[in-house]
């Protein structure tokens, strides 16, 4: 007799504990009950060279608020078609001013939600060594420099370096020695890592990348050379038509703040 009430202590025990326990894990800090946007989803239209800085910011803003957040990658050009055709977009982040102010005059951008995150800044990438001696903008034209470069029809870096090249009177010279415009900014850093091409501009950031690091150099383009942009995010139209606005304006609001992010990845945070 005495072993089974033994056993029914045991049991009686073993039910108050586990209950507990549930009762703990309802209420302990962190739980998916306990965070804001729990369930909800947002979309993000990224520019393609910002890939690294939004994957971390992304994972920290799913744990912190238990929202998912569906992101497409692409050239500045790419995504605002897609914001344009599908209004696929919650969050708008280009890889320049010019395709904000384009969506902006379009009507897709909501007033009030436009937020400079960081500047952008475009340099000379040359292969470990600079085997071809380019230490300026006017060496991209010498004979036998094989140059790659963004497309200024797809990509951010493609718009401004055609336009730094421009504001130095070097278009025409330099054309003749391009052998391919690429849609996305990372294709470049690919070209020049391995040794497919002399020279390239690419933005100032993407020198830290793990596929830079000892295959490549930097030359810097003297500022009064150089045409530097800004990186803004926006909240879009779309978020407030498919109710998804409250958790873009959290995440547009999110990517701005963490200025320690973008300056581990290599960006100079916006101070203006």
């Amino acid at each position: 007799m005495r072993g089974v009430k033994i056993l029914l202590l045991v049991g009686v025990l073993a039910g108050i504990l586990l209950v507990a326990g549930c009762i703990g894990s309802e209420n302990a800090p962190g739980s998916s009950e306990k965070k804001p946007f729990a369930g909800q989803t947002v979309v993000v239209c990224s520019g393609a060279g910002l890939m690294k800085p939004m994957e971390e910011l992304i994972g920290m803003f799913e744990n912190e608020t238990g929202a998912k957040v569906e992101v497409h990658y692409g050239g500045s050009s790419e995504i605002f078609g897609i914001l344009q055709t599908t209004c696929g977009c919650d969050v708008f982040v280009p890889g320049a001013w010019y395709y904000t102010q384009q969506a902006a005059e379009r009507g897709y951008i909501l007033n009030g939600t436009v937020k400079n995150v960081t500047y952008h800044i475009p340099v000379i990438a040359v292969p470990k060594g600079n085997p071809k001696g380019i230490h300026s903008l006017e060496d991209l034209a010498k004979p036998g420099v094989r140059v790659v470069l963004g497309d200024p029809k797809a990509a951010a870096i493609g718009k401004v370096s055609r336009k730094v090249l421009e504001k130095n009177g070097l278009w025409e010279e330099v054309k003749p020695n391009v052998v391919t415009f690429t849609p996305t900014v990372n294709q470049l850093l690919i070209y020049i890592a391995t040794g497919q091409a002399d020279a390239a501009i690419i933005w100032e950031d993407m020198t830290t990348w793990a596929q830079s690091k000892g295959k490549i150099e930097v030359v810097e383009i003297p500022s009064e050379q150089n045409i530097i942009k800004t990186i803004p995010t926006a909240v879009t139209v779309c978020a407030e038509k498919d109710g998804h606005l409250e958790v873009a304006k959290a995440f547009n609001g999110f990517i701005a703040n963490h200025t320690e992010i973008w300056e581990k990845w290599g960006f100079r945070p916006w101070r203006g």
